[in-house]
């Protein structure tokens, strides 16, 4: 069989992701207006109908005069459509969003990724087709990207920007007006082939990246040079292998952490719903060498769930790297309550170090920090050992969202940290390297739950605990984002 008849069968045997159309969608809906006035932080995933063309941020505190460039965001933000919503956060259509900062001054704006399934969807007044933990069987699915939503990460490199999510295509926008230009294909047999919404980015300009084909048991691997062009696609075989979120990039490997999920496929489930938990099995350091993407080792663990990891470094014959690990899929499954608007269901990670010995096969792990997630580190740093690594954290609370942030002393352990509050909901935070390079800012958007507002803070990254710098905030509320990255001008 050659490559592209392989590949045309690994894209056929991802699996189905089907529920009776429109089953519990108004229930899904009419529970979330009824509980949301019991659960105020939840407001920050009310549905998105348009695109926000925003305007001029009121700036609190001096805004860094070398902060210059834009900070580009994504995250689901159309949730309902007709008199239906989505049964799970990781399911709404993607919005990206820019944050152009100039002279002192912060201006914002976020458009909806229009892919082939918002644009159809749009015209029919409907969801029509399957989604991650929802399902609407209205039309057939063609492929991947049919049922793209765009809605993970927004990746600026080699002069474009992408839209990402991790199931299909990365999907191609205007880095100004952050209009869509298209699915991306890298080379014409990789067309619909799933590119992750967590590449990693070397400091040479290279990026690396891979895509899961769950039917098929294949790890897909992917290397974008720095000119943009495709510089390799590979592919490696994993027994029983589901869905996986990220990866760690060193030197020499890429290593995924591989959740121990049954894949129990049926017509009335969604692809969350066939993912089925035993923590009777390990989970797996799936190793590969990123010079050509052969098979290193498979290295079993304790179970555990990992949706992200900040770095990872080699010292000789081992990897350490860190994790924000869960006991189980407990969050995977309350990340689809509160849609409903069950606020409590949450569980929280904390951040490991991990140490992977290559020649021994085993693996060992310290914990660094509890309630943690979203962990980053500065772009000079990936793939190298890294002397801070930054987290968003809380309070041992179910509640939905994070509250704080973090930065981790890899050496020392120490912690230094910044406490929004209550009264917000903290996304993700990443560190830009200041001009001249020592040091970086940490930057980072927060929803204001009392005011109803968003706002972009940024901090010296080397005193958190001091807080912010300055502040833009926002007369409005803006969807909440998963991911994002920083484009300096």
């Amino acid at each position: 069989m050659d490559r592209r008849h392989f590949l045309r069968g690994a894209l056929a045997a991802l699996p189905a992701i089907v529920l009776p159309a429109g089953a519990y969608a108004d229930e899904t809906r009419d529970a979330f207006l009824a509980n949301l006035p019991a659960h105020q932080r939840l407001a920050a995933l009310k549905n998105r109908e348009s695109d926000l063309l925003g305007g001029a941020a009121v700036i609190e505190g001096r805004w860094p005069a070398g902060l210059k460039g834009t900070f580009y965001r994504n995250g689901p933000a159309r949730f309902e459509l007709g008199d239906e919503r989505y049964h799970h956060w990781f399911d709404g259509d993607g919005m990206v969003h820019a944050w152009q900062m100039e002279h002192g001054r912060v201006r914002h704006q976020a458009h909806f990724v229009r892919t082939k399934k918002f644009v159809e969807e749009s015209a029919a007044g409907q969801f029509l087709y399957p989604a991650f933990g929802t399902g609407f069987s209205r039309r057939p699915v063609g492929n991947n990207d049919t049922v793209n939503t765009a809605n993970t990460n927004a990746v600026p490199h080699a002069g474009k920007l992408y839209a990402l999510w991790e199931g299909g295509s990365a999907t191609e926008l205007n880095p100004a007006s952050l209009a869509t230009e298209g699915i991306k294909t890298w080379r014409d047999d990789l067309a619909a082939m799933p590119f992750s919404a967590h590449p990693r980015i070397s400091p040479d300009g290279v990026l690396w990246n891979f895509g899961v084909a769950p039917g098929a048991n294949k790890l897909l691997l992917w290397r974008i040079d720095a000119d943009g062009s495709l510089g390799k696609f590979g592919m490696v075989n994993v027994p029983q292998l589901p869905m996986v979120h990220d990866f760690v990039l060193t030197a020499k490997y890429m290593v995924f952490l591989v959740p121990p999920f049954d894949l129990r496929n049926s017509p009335d489930q969604s692809y969350l719903g066939s993912h089925v938990w035993n923590g009777q099995r390990p989970m797996r350091a799936v190793v590969v060498d990123r010079a050509d993407f052969s098979l290193r080792r498979i290295i079993e663990m304790p179970a555990g769930m990992v949706f992200h990891s900040g770095n990872g470094w080699d010292e000789g014959n081992t990897i350490r790297l860190d994790a924000s690990m869960a006991a189980d899929d407990s969050s995977l499954r309350g990340l689809g309550s509160i849609m409903r608007g069950d606020a409590g269901k949450l569980q929280n990670a904390d951040t490991l170090l991990i140490t992977l010995d290559l020649n021994q096969g085993t693996a060992r792990s310290e914990k660094l920090m509890s309630v943690t997630e979203f962990p980053r580190v500065s772009p000079v740093d990936m793939g190298l050992r890294n002397r801070q690594l930054f987290v968003t954290t809380g309070d041992k609370s179910p509640e939905f969202g994070m509250t704080g942030i973090a930065s981790i002393d890899m050496e020392t352990g120490r912690h230094d940290i910044y406490n929004y509050g209550q009264d917000w909901v903290v996304e993700e935070h990443i560190p830009v390297p200041k001009q001249g390079g020592k040091g970086v800012w940490l930057l980072g958007v927060a929803y204001d739950v009392k005011k109803s507002q968003t706002a972009l803070s940024v901090f010296d990254g080397a005193h958190l605990a001091q807080g912010p710098v300055a502040r833009a905030r926002l007369p409005y509320a803006a969807p909440l984002c998963f991911h994002g990255n920083f484009l300096a001008a």
